[in-house]
């Protein structure tokens, strides 16, 4: 039996979860699993909120699953007051559940047409909550918002236009662009000190000001336009796929000489592959309720247990107030609608397998990237489970060609800034009020955009020190 202990800071800290590892230890071994094709990992999940149940069992082997060996998984934080012999057993078992669909790598996951719902439909959410999706965040506000910062970007700027304008290479339009705009209140920061610091720099140069702001969420748009109002004759709002940014920002090659993004990254799809005694392998996913929870959600909104997967599929292919149109009698209002989006996102859940990848070359990262550009991350090191941040390579991928010569990204988010990180701890899925948040592949980002002829460069978040948000800096090498 092979045991994997991820030493997380929380476990020093827990005394709990430390005494917990003798009966761990203990109940798998008076469990039927044999033994010698056993792997044990123990994690310390962060999030309150997640996918999983406190002990859960992956199979390892081939697409048919037939004769392979198994992981257990046992989270710390959740081990303490259950029945472990019985969990780990259950573990063993047929889970059972109401599948929402079949086994896919994870970006293909209905979790994330979940996430996608919550962003177009976030002002019903909102409504139900009563309380807007910032406040859901730890501490109740992105750490992204910060005048301090703003200042240091902006008097950044003014030196490189200064450069420009002094060699007359400065164009008209100054273009800067952001990525995730939340509720405005980061653009409205930004533009008001950008005016203050402009008339003591005296140059002019908000009148060539072209602010444009970019979302997903036609709602959360909306409302970060109404916070720059007072801005509105250099302000543009666009709705952007962020994975796709070129589709709709093209127009933009070469001109950005900023583009700010916060905490986008982090709620993009992604895959993970592992790497297991020398063997690499891709972690599939299936979506699922457990019986009694399906049970449950069928008696307090009236569906019935074999059309529930249907009315779900339906729940996230047209959105509340439609499925409260067309089911008046299940749903008679949108607010009843969302309560059953809300119920089913509770009790939403993951299982997970590892299928086994022929080659990394075979495994497409993005369109245009296989897996080959894992490989000085994944292989040679011992066991290891990473996120491929697909979502997010496409996003900086995509952005990348925005940037003016002298341009550059600025992205504050969950960054993993090292590949040994993923060996001593959890970093998602886990869930926020509505949405999905995994921990981004730094290294791998780092190492993509090095072969596009950029350095990225990841430095703490300094306006807020003891932050889990790092600041990522792409451009152009010289």
């Amino acid at each position: 039996m092979d045991v994997d202990l991820r030493p997380v800071r929380k476990l020093r800290e827990s005394a709990a979860a430390r005494s917990a590892l003798g009966p761990i230890i203990e109940a798998v071994c008076a469990s039927p699993a044999d033994l010698s094709r056993l792997r044990l990992v123990c994690d310390w999940i962060q999030y309150k909120q997640n996918f999983r149940e406190p002990v859960v069992g992956r199979p390892i082997g081939g697409p048919d699953l037939r004769g392979t060996d198994t992981e257990i998984a046992v989270d710390l934080r959740r081990c303490t007051d259950i029945d472990l012999e019985a969990a780990i057993k259950r573990a063993l078992e047929d889970p059972g559940g109401l599948a929402l669909e079949p086994w896919v790598p994870g970006r293909d996951s209905c979790i994330w047409r979940f996430n996608a719902l919550y962003w177009q439909a976030l002002s019903d959410w909102e409504r139900a909550t009563g309380q807007e999706y910032e406040q859901s965040l730890p501490g109740g506000e992105s750490d992204a918002r910060n005048t301090e910062a703003a200042r240091e970007l902006i008097l950044e700027l003014f030196r490189i236009w200064d450069e420009l304008n002094a060699r007359r290479a400065l164009p008209d339009e100054l273009y800067v662009l952001e990525l995730g705009v939340g509720n405005g209140n980061q653009a409205r920061t930004w533009l008001d000190e950008f005016v203050q610091l402009d008339r003591r720099h005296g140059r002019d140069y908000y009148r060539r000001l072209r602010y444009l702001m970019g979302d997903y969420s036609p709602h959360v748009l909306e409302r970060a336009r109404k916070a720059v109002e007072h801005h509105s004759e250099r302000v543009s709002a666009l709705v952007v796929d962020a994975t796709r940014p070129g589709i709709t920002l093209g127009f933009l090659n070469n001109k950005a000489f900023l583009v700010y993004i916060s905490n986008v990254y982090d709620n993009l799809p992604t895959d993970e592959l592992a790497c297991i005694h020398g063997r690499t392998y891709q972690v599939q996913t299936q979506a699922f309720l457990a019986d009694d929870d399906a049970d449950h959600i069928v008696g307090q909104f009236g569906t019935d247990r074999p059309a529930l997967a249907k009315v779900i599929d339906r729940l996230l292919r047209i959105g509340p107030e439609l499925l409260s149109e067309s089911a008046p009698g299940q749903f008679p209002d949108t607010r009843t609608a969302v309560g059953f989006w809300r119920a089913v996102w509770e009790a939403l859940r993951l299982r997970e397998r590892y299928v086994p990848l022929e080659g990394l070359d075979s495994y497409q990262v993005t369109a245009e990237l296989t897996g080959e550009i894992l490989r000085p991350l994944i292989e040679g090191d011992g066991d290891v489970r990473m996120h491929v941040s697909n979502g997010a390579l496409s996003s900086l991928t995509g952005t990348l060609p925005l940037l003016h010569p002298f341009g550059r990204v600025q992205c504050h988010d969950l960054f993993l800034t090292g590949s040994r990180q993923y060996r001593t701890g959890f970093y998602g899925p886990g869930k926020y009020d509505g949405s999905v948040v995994n921990w981004v592949n730094g290294p791998l980002l780092q190492l993509v955009a090095s072969r596009r002829g950029f350095g990225v460069q990841f430095t703490p978040f300094r306006q807020r020190p003891g932050s889990n948000i790092t600041t990522l800096t792409a451009q152009a090498r010289d």
